[in-house]
């Protein structure tokens, strides 16, 4: 059984943290909770990207399960989708997405292979 350092529980906990604040601020635009439901798990669709390999599938999801990416959504939401509630709302959903995951111990990943994470090695180390 993996042991986790110190540095990753602390990164965990910001994960879920950061998912905390991002489902309340999703209930601040009151938007249909089935529609957060329903589009919770749409980020992990770029997994598919593994099947062209490890180096594109690392990238792939690398690039949608980041902060940067949620953040430019919602800006972008807010400049050019005129600030519309629904629009602004999304992100959200990307971000509590995210924070779960860092949570549950799935980081970004290398591209030696989709178990390498920032977060350590996903499953057991014999």
């Amino acid at each position: 059984m993996n042991r986790l350092s110190g540095t990753t529980i602390i990164l965990r906990l910001e994960g879920l943290a950061l998912a905390i604040a991002c489902i309340w601020l999703y209930g601040l635009f009151h938007q249909s909770w089935w529609l957060f439901a329903a589009l919770f798990l749409t980020p992990d669709l770029s997994m598919l990207a593994y099947f062209a390999g490890p180096k594109i599938g690392a990238a792939v999801y690398n690039f949608v399960h980041n902060w940067v990416t949620g953040v430019a959504l919602f800006f972008l939401a807010f400049y050019a989708g005129g600030g519309d509630t629904f629009l602004l709302s999304l992100p959200f959903i990307l971000g509590a997405h995210i924070g779960v995951d860092r949570a549950l111990g799935f980081g970004l990943k290398h591209r030696t292979g989709f178990k390498d994470t920032h977060l350590g090695r996903l499953g057991r180390v014999d």
